[in-house]
């Protein structure tokens, strides 16, 4: 298709590319969040406490912290442990030679497992594969993967034993996942390295051929990848915007001449980018 081909010739031509990606980036990789796979794969949830979806069943009012550690065992392990997807992997070596910036909403850490350099990847939202105190009474971040390995293999009837149960090492309260979900959100060192090395990736490249791709951003949280690109797009000479998304394509009037609207699910964006 002649867009694929304009397309290309942006990525071969830029300076430098931001990449911005969405929820439905990692749907399109497999990645499922939905009611359909939510029931195939935790249908113990669903029997127990009526749960529907990945998204909504992390609210959930546990009346322990041993159900609520078997939930999250369950969540992360479904959405965090799982090898790179080929999507990530394609868009990897879509962009791999290139001068690259990623930031991103998601939280099951795909960009790192495809070959993403860690410090070129700007986790906005947090990770599955931490942890912090609940009421953030200090700046530091804890891994959990192992933990939720013993969780997992231990876990009886949506409970784990006791003693699995994490505290804070600090203050001796709760633990809770590192997600961006209330006003104790742990931003730690290495969150603030990121942002500054986004920002300088910004300013480096801003009076310079910048490409931004923005794959599967809707309005959930449009104020950190959707609203800044139009924002860049307008106020830098020589970048333009590529949009993929097959429901949200909306786009700022301003710069409708400096961007590209493509109606497509990322996945196939990316294959017939490789083509």
């Amino acid at each position: 298709m002649k867009i694929y081909s304009k397309i290309k010739k942006c990525i071969d031509e830029c300076d430098a590319v931001i990449i911005g990606a969405g929820s439905g980036l990692s749907a399109a990789a497999g990645i499922n969040y939905g009611k359909e796979k939510f029931k195939e794969n935790f249908p113990e949830l669903v029997d127990k406490y009526g749960m529907t979806d990945m998204y909504t069943s992390s609210f959930y009012d546990f009346s322990s912290e041993e159900e609520r550690w078997s939930y999250w065992a369950k969540h992360i392990d479904y959405l965090y442990n799982i090898e790179a997807k080929k999507l990530y992997i394609d868009l990897f070596n879509l962009v791999r030679y290139k001068n690259y910036f990623v930031i991103t909403t998601n939280v099951d850490g795909q960009f790192l497992k495809a070959g993403f350099d860690r410090k070129k990847v700007f986790e906005v939202q947090g990770s599955l594969a931490k942890i912090q105190c609940a009421v953030g009474c200090h700046n530091k971040l804890y891994d959990d993967l192992d933990m939720v390995k013993k969780m997992r293999k231990l876990d009886v009837d949506c409970h784990i034993p006791t003693k699995l149960v994490p505290y804070c090492p600090v203050c001796n309260g709760k633990m809770e996942v590192n997600l961006r979900k209330d006003a104790f959100f742990i931003e730690d060192d290495n969150w603030h390295e990121l942002n500054n090395n986004y920002e300088k990736f910004i300013n480096d490249n801003k009076n310079k051929k910048l490409l931004l791709i923005e794959l599967g951003v809707g309005f959930n949280t449009p104020s950190i990848i959707r609203f800044p690109f139009e924002e860049m797009c307008f106020n830098f000479n020589d970048t333009k915007l590529i949009r993929v998304n097959d429901r949200y394509l909306d786009m700022a009037w301003e710069i409708k001449d400096k961007a590209i609207m493509v109606n497509d699910s990322c996945d196939n964006f990316i294959k017939e980018l490789l083509n």
